[in-house]
């Protein structure tokens, strides 16, 4: 079930006060970009997202969302994330909602380090809801970790896929180098 708050807007979070990690991807910010596009990867790549039901045809517009579960079955949760921003293919700004626990605002970063490689970084912390009442500090120590993983996961999926697409190049196009 949804917070009836949902509608409300709200600023991006402030980077300065959440833990935010970074990992290079050995693809170009494009690459990454590709996966956040397509919402059916979402549950590949975020921990805690289990399944997806749904993905807006409009995805990642802003306003469009993925339908997606968390938790381990049986004992799943049906939500969404909606995307708040985006500009490809450098920001992704996300609100994932996991009621009864609240509401998290994720921020995604992309800078190009050269033609075929990046930096991604992620930030994230509770926005609405009782996760909020859980103290700052330890919100982050467990927000971390898990961010370390899904960029891990991120990363695998954007170079697993750049690979694949410059295997299926044509001998004589040549590939980026870098």
């Amino acid at each position: 079930m949804n917070n009836p708050a949902d509608e409300v807007d709200q600023p991006d979070l402030d980077l300065s006060e959440v833990v935010v990690v970074h990992r290079d991807v050995d693809a170009p910010a494009q690459a990454v970009w590709d996966v956040l596009a397509d919402g059916w990867l979402y549950a590949t790549w975020v921990v805690g997202a289990s399944r997806i039901r749904a993905v807006d045809l409009s995805w990642p517009t802003p306003g469009s969302k993925i339908h997606h579960s968390f938790g381990v079955w049986p004992a799943v949760v049906d939500d969404t994330t909606e995307v708040l921003r985006a500009d490809e293919p450098a920001t992704m700004v996300l609100q994932a909602r996991g009621w009864p626990v609240g509401e998290a605002q994720v921020i995604i970063r992309i800078e190009e380090r050269g033609a075929s490689r990046c930096t991604v970084s992620i930030g994230e912390d509770a926005v609405r809801g009782p996760g909020t009442a859980v103290p700052h500090p330890v919100r982050q120590l467990a927000i971390g970790p898990r961010n370390v993983e899904s960029l891990r996961r991120l990363a695998f999926l954007s170079e697993g896929r750049h690979r694949e697409s410059l295997s299926d190049r044509p001998a004589d196009v040549p590939t980026p180098s870098g």
